[in-house]
């Protein structure tokens, strides 16, 4: 049995992923430009001035914006490898075990790699 998508769904995956990397493209500009803010934030403080009382320290809103950045990357670098599988005749495939993902997974998850049961496996699996 052949395991491939057809075309059309293949097509309309590279949609979703299409617009998925673009909307991720643009949180990664935001976040891009916080982080840009908070360098000419810090650079402007004077040294040892102390933040407000009721507010978030610079190095606070710097740890968020950097984390926030890291999840972005690692969303456009999901996307990227899943258009790549697209591309290859992989997508849709689950890379541990090989067996079909389904479409509601891939549906709610256009960027998966693995099938649930591999999913639900390497979660509960130490790391």
């Amino acid at each position: 049995m052949d395991d491939a998508l057809d075309p059309s769904a293949l097509q309309a995956a590279r949609e979703r992923l299409g617009e998925a990397r673009e909307e991720a493209l643009r949180r990664w500009d935001s976040v891009q430009s916080r982080v840009e803010d908070l360098r000419r934030d810090r650079a402007e403080e004077p040294p040892g001035d102390a933040p407000a009382p009721d507010g978030p320290t610079l190095s606070s809103e710097w740890t968020m914006a950097e984390a926030q950045r890291g999840v972005v990357e690692s969303a456009i670098a999901e996307i990227d490898a899943a258009l790549a599988r697209v591309e290859d005749g992989r997508y849709g495939l689950c890379l541990r075990c090989g067996r079909p993902i389904s479409p509601e997974r891939l549906a709610a998850r256009p960027s998966a790699a693995t099938c649930l049961d591999c999913a639900r496996r390497a979660s509960r699996s130490p790391r």
